[in-house]
């Protein structure tokens, strides 16, 4: 093994630790939004993706290019449909209608 790969893994390996230890210390009532703002971030993906696919050669390539930009479009609309839920929510309620506003 390579000292050039064993950085690569080491490094691997902490971020994990790293976000694992961030996102466990987010309290609830802030996962969500900031979820869905990370999710839109998957935009980066799917231009990584488009870029691998398009420029590979073999098939592999094409593969992995292909399952990158499904599983970052899938995120991206999920993150908006996320977002739009939980703004969805802060919206006020409409008062009931009174009895003059149900005869007219």
């Amino acid at each position: 093994m390579s000292a050039h790969l064993l950085a690569e893994i080491t490094v691997l390996v902490l971020a994990a630790f790293v976000g694992f230890e961030v996102i466990s210390k987010v309290p609830t009532t802030l996962h969500t939004p900031l979820m869905s703002g990370t999710n839109a971030i998957h935009g980066i993906v799917i231009v990584g993706g488009m870029l691998v696919a398009g420029s590979s050669h073999d098939w592999i390539g094409i593969v992995l290019g292909t399952i990158a930009v499904t599983f970052g479009t899938i995120n991206v609309v999920g993150g908006f449909l996320v977002t739009d839920r939980m703004l969805e929510m802060f919206k006020g309620r409409r008062p009931a209608p009174s009895d003059e506003q149900k005869a007219a």
